[in-house]
């Protein structure tokens, strides 16, 4: 038996359960928004939602820490479960379907550093959900018993590539702008999706670049193993594999290189 098996199955279920939580809530009238002191919303949803995974790991997992946007970490040890109730609580909101619950699992090295062993990303409005454990492959699909093998595009030229991005914003704050500009006019063809779903079609091989400024670590813990289960890459923007960085490049691995280039701040 693959050695994250259980986990993942574990998974899954917190993600049934949070699924059951955000589509009984989505574009109800009387749904809850606050602005939290980052000035972003929050929705009655975001923080029901992980109380209800929390409790459901505390339960299954009672040795495991966890990790969540909205109530912080709790507990310390080897193995973190990391949990965005709602990425893409704007479009929620809004009652745009694009948004999604993300679970991972990580566990420390010998060093102390955390990796992403076990993601799970569902967005039930969609009616998809993505998954990956290490060294197991990456899959789509409605659950466990009804899944299908993903893997990333085989593009190799940027002139050929479809390039995703969340926004402009962030890029110019960091000097990144100029060089954003120029990937994307050498690119076939470019798109802002945002959130988790650009990362998830890089999985697909539906897109073969993507990238984010400024992110948390609940953003990409889940979509990191799932891009490279699938066969790409993911780093930060200056080239350091996994999600330690504060922001994110994922690729079909051929042009990764390339994209970073075009991405590194100039003076």
């Amino acid at each position: 038996m693959p050695e994250y098996d259980d986990d993942l199955r574990l998974a899954h279920a917190l993600a049934d359960a949070a699924d059951a939580v955000t589509m009984d809530r989505f574009k109800a009238l009387d749904l809850k928004v606050e602005t939290k002191p980052d000035m972003t919303p929050v929705s009655e949803a975001d923080t029901a939602t992980e109380a209800v995974i929390r409790g459901l790991i505390e339960e299954a997992r009672p040795a495991d820490a966890i990790l969540g946007e909205e109530y912080g970490l709790v507990g310390s040890g080897a193995r973190r479960w990391v949990v965005d109730p709602i990425d893409g609580t704007k479009n929620y909101v809004r009652g745009v379907p694009v948004w999604a619950t993300l679970i991972s699992l990580m566990e420390a090295d010998e060093n102390g550093r955390f990796r992403p062993v076990v993601g799970v990303v569902s967005a039930p409005a969609l009616g998809r959900r993505w998954w990956a454990a290490e060294g197991s492959g990456a899959f789509a699909g409605g659950s466990l018993a009804e899944e299908t093998r993903i893997g990333v595009s085989k593009v190799a030229a940027m002139y050929d590539a479809s390039f995703a991005y969340s926004s402009l914003s962030g890029w110019e704050e960091q000097g990144r702008l100029p060089g954003f500009l120029d990937l994307t006019r050498a690119c076939w063809r470019t798109r802002g999706y945002g959130d988790f779903w650009p990362y998830m079609m890089v999985a697909e091989g539906s897109l073969d670049l993507c990238a984010e400024p400024e992110l948390n670590l609940w953003d990409m813990a889940a979509i990191a193993v799932v891009v490279t289960e699938a066969g790409g890459r993911f780093t930060s923007l200056d080239g350091v594999d996994g999600v330690d960085g504060g922001n994110a490049a994922a690729s079909n691995g051929q042009l990764h290189e390339e994209m970073l280039g075009y991405l590194r701040p100039r003076g």
